[in-house]
């Protein structure tokens, strides 16, 4: 696990929930939460634009990982897409014991204790430079 991405992630609980949100001032969604925590750490990000809450094309999210520098891997990613419903894709974010994600239903950003209760459909990793 990224420890800079996870305390960056962490940082945003307790952000109220918006679809779409993009401004932890009025808050994000998972989308929103992600991208927030990579530009907390530095790292440019490009959101997809015009999803739902539940929909079945996957594309945008993985066409915005890749152009976000995320690495595609099988297992402890840093970021995971998790299928809450068969309509309902969700992201969410490794930290120490489980999860931050935007929880529609709590109406905020909040801390799962893992495992997660979800099938994972694809998970990343944020490549740090060594430079």
């Amino acid at each position: 696990m990224n420890a800079r991405l996870a305390a960056a992630a962490c940082h945003f609980l307790d952000v109220p929930f918006r679809l779409h949100g993009r401004d932890p001032a009025t808050g994000l969604d998972c989308v929103g939460l992600v991208a927030a925590a990579l530009e907390r750490c530095g790292h440019p990000v490009t959101p997809p634009q015009g999803y739902t809450l539940r929909s079945l094309d996957l594309a945008p999210l993985l066409q915005s990982a890749g152009q976000s520098g995320l690495t595609e891997v099988r297992q402890n990613g840093d970021i995971v897409l998790a299928a809450v419903h068969s309509l309902q894709p969700h992201l969410l974010m490794a930290a120490p014991d489980g999860f931050v994600h935007a929880h529609a239903g709590v109406g905020r950003v909040t801390f799962l204790p893992g495992p997660l209760p979800w099938p994972i459909l694809r998970q990343w990793r944020l490549l740090e430079n060594k430079d």
